[in-house]
């Protein structure tokens, strides 16, 4: 009777108790019996995904791609420019030898009052000259076409231009800064770096791996630390008006530990920085009486772009590998479960309260 019983209990367990826990089970083509939904060519569509050994070669493959993608400028002029007049500005025009010509009150009037405001069409209305355009133009550029229809009234005219308040052009900067809010551009070109500096800089909290800038209807990703760490300029782009700077917050960077870990938990990601070693030791390491260390894996959404990667960990020298592979925001690690620990876990679910019932069973059998 008892050599029959391992095949009674099998018998009177349902299916789903003879695995308890999760398997990466794959196709004899490595890849995953699940179809996920995956993006391709702006479409989204169902396919399997390979399962990828984590090796000396994957690694230097991913460290590769990543330092095109960090060191990738963003698809805009990023040469500096001079300020260009716009709708709600206020200039200062001051015509030498002509007090007639200038504010009246002179120093005594207002700063909010000083100076003419651009209208919204980008016009500004000045004596003699009337209606003149000058939105989209630069101030030496308005300077010479005023000098030049002044003439005509004057001799030898010298005058002046100057920006009294900046209005035309604004970007907002948002997330994990001190002072959220929009920002007027001056006549000193705004970059990333500056504007998040008189956004009051950025919080304990944010995350400057992950600075997503809005421009045009696109969201292009900026990596600002590498800015601030690795003097990686090209992250430090020109801004432009109508911009909107979203600084991430680090507490949504955060990697899912699963499965035969000391403790299972969301690992938090510090400056952008994880690897797989770290990972594993912040969720107390791998349970080795219960693991299966063969099959660590790191599944990856990677919005709509799946991946899923596999460290052999049965030699000690594969957390070498394991140190070298950076983790990213949302990662899931999972640690398999070995064979011999599931079926202790079936014993444990059917013990003792469904032992005297298959014994029963085998008593009717004549067993």
């Amino acid at each position: 009777m008892y050599r029959l019983l391992p095949i009674l209990l099998t018998l009177a367990l349902p299916g789903c108790f003879l695995a308890p826990g999760m398997d990466m089970n794959t196709d004899s083509n490595g890849l995953t019996e699940i179809e996920l939904p995956a993006r391709k060519d702006g479409q989204l569509v169902k396919e399997k995904v390979r399962v990828m050994p984590i090796t000396a070669d994957l690694i230097i493959e991913k460290e590769v791609a990543r330092q095109q993608a960090v060191g990738q400028l963003l698809p805009v002029d990023n040469t500096k420019t001079s300020y260009r007049i716009g709708p709600q500005d206020r200039l200062q025009i001051t015509v030498w030898e002509h007090p007639e010509l200038n504010d009246p009150g002179g120093e005594k009037i207002l700063p909010e009052m000083a100076g003419k405001v651009v209208d919204d069409n980008g016009d500004l209305y000045y004596p003699y000259v009337g209606n003149l355009h000058v939105g989209g133009k630069t101030i030496p550029e308005v300077r010479e076409e005023l000098t030049r229809e002044l003439s005509r009234f004057f001799k030898k005219v010298k005058l002046d231009i100057r920006v009294l308040s900046f209005q035309a052009h604004r970007v907002a900067v948002v997330g994990e800064v001190k002072q959220p809010g929009v920002l007027a551009m001056n006549e000193t070109p705004l970059t990333v770096a500056e504007a998040i500096s008189r956004a009051g800089g950025a919080t304990k909290d944010s995350d400057m791996n992950n600075v997503a800038l809005a421009r045009d209807g696109k969201l292009y990703k900026l990596d600002v630390q590498a800015l601030y760490e690795k003097g990686l300029t090209t992250q430090n782009v020109l801004l432009k008006d109508g911009d909107v700077l979203n600084v991430g917050d680090q507490k949504d960077s955060k990697v899912y530990v699963m499965g035969e870990v000391g403790r299972q938990q969301a690992v938090q990601i510090n400056k952008g920085r994880m690897s797989l070693a770290q990972a594993l030791a912040e969720a107390y390491g791998v349970d080795f009486n219960t693991s299966r260390p063969g099959d660590i894996y790191v599944v990856r959404a990677g919005d709509m772009k799946p991946e899923i990667f596999q460290l052999n960990a049965e030699s000690p020298d594969a957390m070498i590998l394991a140190e070298q592979f950076p983790l990213q925001a949302h990662d899931t690690l999972f640690v398999g479960t070995a064979g011999v620990t599931q079926w202790s876990r079936v014993l444990n679910q059917i013990l003792p309260g469904s032992f005297t019932a298959i014994m029963s069973q085998a008593a009717l059998m004549g067993m």
